[in-house]
């Protein structure tokens, strides 16, 4: 499951973008630095494929239980 650090993330969507089951949608809280942080809106189509963990260039989101990504 996935797991958002709202603290890191600065809101450029890239892990919305580009999920592939569409498992992320922007939520509508604020962070402390005032950025809209994305949430778990479809958990169970999530395939823990890691994309979401590697295009974010905050590092704000990480899957527990993977070690390195291997996308897919």
């Amino acid at each position: 499951m996935i797991e958002i650090n709202p603290r890191y993330c600065k809101s450029c969507g890239y892990c919305i973008r580009f999920c592939p089951k569409k498992v992320l949608a922007m939520g509508d809280e604020r962070n402390r630095r005032g950025y809209f942080y994305p949430v778990t809106a479809n958990a169970g189509a999530c395939i823990s494929c890691g994309i979401c963990a590697s295009v974010c260039p905050e590092a704000a989101i990480t899957l527990p239980g993977k070690g390195e990504c291997d996308n897919g």
